[in-house]
């Protein structure tokens, strides 16, 4: 009795020493947010905001242009558009517009109705046909010969003109530059404010969706001899940046 009075005592004394472990072993593991916290609090960091810009003239245009007939009937407005439409392409063709610049955008043929009593429902009158083209010029500054030939040809819609860049993304690369060089100055001078010394670039951001801007400044008459006066003017290209900047130990 007395020899398993023993076992038994042996072997409660086993059991609580393997839940102690057990417990401190539990305890002495930290939980994901705090070791993620911990890590994130070990990399120290000065993180800015940095921006550059270019002034860049375009170098090709866009425009839309078009024809919006109305006629007694479907036949009879398609025919006067379709009429219209190869004056118009014929006139862009004649000032140098290459076919493959020359991209119909919208066809439509709308029921047209009125109505002279309120009470009484309208009552069919017509039809409205409307053809557009969008039309991209390479040679920016006939812009304002291309849209007087239009108008002369019978175009009822000629406008929206667009001013592009070919190269966008490479003129670009100059405000890149000039954002990269606004960010290190300012996370110098808040290293400098806050008594470290800052390391390497770890990361860089570019923020997506800029678009070109029109600047202020001396305009460019596109279209001489008493043609529609047109400027192009500059865009200014902005670029955004967030730079990552290591603090050196």
């Amino acid at each position: 009795m007395t020899a398993l009075r023993g076992r038994l005592a042996a072997a409660s004394t086993a059991s609580w020493c393997l839940c102690a472990a057990m417990l401190a072993a539990a305890l002495a593991v930290p939980e994901p947010g705090h070791a993620q916290q911990a890590q994130t609090q070990g990399e120290a960091r000065v993180i800015v905001t940095g921006e550059g810009s270019v002034s860049a003239a375009p170098d090709h245009a866009r425009i839309r242009s078009g024809v919006t007939v109305r006629g007694k009937t479907a036949k009879e407005a398609t025919d006067a558009n379709s009429k219209l439409m190869a004056a118009v392409t014929t006139a862009l063709v004649n000032a140098g517009i290459e076919q493959k610049d020359i991209q119909t955008s919208r066809f439509s043929v709308q029921p047209i109705y009125e109505s002279t009593d309120t009470h009484a429902p309208a009552k069919l009158t017509g039809f409205s046909v409307s053809n557009q083209v969008t039309v991209t010029i390479r040679q920016i500054g006939k812009v304002g010969e291309i849209l007087d030939r239009l108008v002369a040809a019978g175009a009822t819609d000629a406008g929206d003109v667009e001013f592009l860049h070919s190269n966008l993304s490479e003129t670009l690369d100059a405000a890149r530059a000039a954002a990269v060089a606004d960010a290190r100055r300012k996370a110098e001078i808040y290293a400098h404010a806050a008594g470290v010394t800052l390391g390497a670039v770890a990361w860089i951001t570019e923020e997506s969706g800029y678009m070109p801007r029109v600047a202020s400044g001396a305009p460019r008459v596109m279209a001489m001899d008493g043609g529609v006066p047109i400027s192009a003017g500059e865009d200014t290209l902005r670029v955004r940046i967030t730079v990552g900047f290591d603090i050196a130990r």
